[in-house]
C-alpha cells in the first residue's frame, strides 16, 4: 500500500549513539545499588548512532519499518496495533502503545550497532525514539523523564530489570560517571579528551550475539537470592568503579588497565558464559602485541569487547584482532547525545 504522508506536518528524527562501558555495569540495575553505597558505572558514547524517523500520514495507519533489521509491517489504527499479540517491531509498537499517538504515521527505525553486540544499541534506540515519539505527540519531557520512560518501557519489553547506565550516553554523550545514589542518579560528565580515547581503545565485534537482559537477570537473582560470593564480587566491582573514576580524572592510564583487568577477572567468575572462545583468542593477542587490558562489553556472552592499548601499539592490537576472526570497529566518542529535528 503506498503510504500518504500528511504535508502538513514536519517529518521528525531523532538520533542517540550508542556507548562502551568501562566499569560499574550491572550495579546500576535498581535497587542492587543501593546495597553498596558509592556505587557508580563509567563509560562513553559512541559515535555509533541509531536512528528513528517519524513521517506523519493522512488518517489513522501506523507503518512501522527497521532499515537495519528489514522488518516492516503496518496497521491500520493504533486500537489495531494495541491488538497485536506479537507486533514484529516490538521496540516500536511498545512505545507507540505508551504514547498513544492521535493521528497515523510511519515510524521508521535504524541502528548502526551490530546485532547483540552489548554496546547498548537498543537502549539508545529506545531514546531516540521516545524523544520521537514525544515530540510527535506534543509532550513535553526532560532528558530524565525520557531515560524513565524509555527504561521502564525497555523493562516491559523484556521482561527482566533494566539498568540505567545505558540511557546516559545516548541523552549526553561524552565521557560520563553515573552516580547512583539513593536520593536518585547523578550524572557527571568527565574532562577526559575524546583524542585520549580515541587513541588507547579499541573496539571489537566477536560476532555472537548475546542476551545480556538473561545474564544480567541470572546474576540479578543470585545477588537478591543472598548469594555471599556474588555480594562480595560486587563490593568489589563498586571499589574498581571508584578507583577507575579517580584514575580518569588523574589520566592514569596504567591504573585504568590494572583496574579493566581486575573487574574483568571478577565478572568472569559472577555468571558462566561471560566470555567465549573467540572473545579469549581476541583478549590474548591483543596482550601479545601491545594490548594492556581488555573486558567485555554488556552482559557478555559474546558481542563486542573494548581494549586498552598503548597508543603506538594501536595498529598491531587491531591486526592481531582481525586475525583472530574480531571485527574489527572503528569510532570516535560522539560528544553529543540525543539529537532532535523537527
Amino acid at each position: 500500500m503506498q503510504l500518504k504522508p500528511d504535508p502538513r506536518a514536519a517529518a521528525i528524527t531523532a538520533t542517540a549513539p550508542c556507548r562502551a562501558d568501562l566499569a560499574g555495569s550491572t550495579v546500576d540495575l535498581w535497587p542492587l545499588y543501593l546495597f553498596h553505597p558509592g556505587a557508580v558505572t563509567l563509560n562513553f558514547a559512541l559515535d555509533i548512532q541509531t536512528r528513528c524517523r517519524i513521517i506523519p500520514l493522512k488518517g489513522g495507519r501506523i507503518s512501522l519499518r527497521s532499515l537495519d533489521t528489514g522488518i516492516e509491517e503496518s496497521f491500520t489504527s493504533l486500537d489495531a496495533l494495541r491488538r497485536a499479540r506479537r507486533p514484529r517491531h516490538a521496540l516500536a509498537a511498545a512505545l507507540l502503545r505508551f504514547f498513544s499517538p492521535a493521528e497515523g504515521m510511519l515510524l521508521e527505525t535504524h541502528s548502526a550497532s551490530p546485532a547483540g553486540a552489548g554496546i547498548s544499541g537498543s537502549s539508545a534506540l529506545m531514546i531516540a525514539t521516545t524523544a520521537a515519539l514525544a515530540r510527535a505527540t506534543g509532550r513535553r519531557m526532560s532528558l530524565e523523564q525520557m531515560r524513565v520512560v524509555a527504561q521502564n518501557v525497555e523493562a516491559q519489553l523484556i521482561r527482566v530489570p533494566t539498568g540505567c547506565q545505558d540511557y546516559y550516553p545516548a541523552l549526553y554523550g561524552g565521557v560520563s560517571a553515573i552516580h547512583l545514589d539513593a536520593d536518585g542518579i547523578h550524572r557527571e560528565a568527565l574532562p577526559v579528551s575524546p583524542e585520549e580515547i580515541e587513541s588507547r581503545f579499541v573496539l571489537a565485534y566477536s560476532g555472537k550475539p548475546r542476551q545480556s537482559g538473561i545474564k544480567n537477570w541470572e546474576v540479578f537473582k543470585a545477588h537478591i537470592d543472598g548469594d555471599t560470593r556474588v555480594f562480595r564480587n560486587f563490593e568489589r566491582i563498586v571499589g574498581i568503579a571508584a578507583d577507575m573514576h579517580r584514575a580518569l580524572l588523574a589520566k592514569d592510564w596504567d591504573e585504568v588497565a590494572v583496574l579493566l583487568r581486575e573487574e574483568w577477572k571478577l565478572r568472569r567468575t559472577n555468571a558462566p558464559g561471560i566470555s567465549t572462545p573467540l572473545m579469549d583468542r581476541m583478549a590474548a593477542a591483543a596482550r601479545k602485541n601491545g594490548g594492556l587490558a581488555a573486558k567485555v562489553c554488556g552482559a557478555g556472552g559474546g558481542g563486542c569487547m573494548i581494549f586498552l592499548v598503548k597508543p603506538e601499539a594501536y595498529a598491531r592490537v587491531t591486526a592481531a584482532i582481525a586475525r583472530e576472526g574480531g571485527q574489527v570497529l572503528p569510532f570516535h566518542v560522539s560528544a553529543r547525545g540525543l539529537r532532535l529535528k523537527a
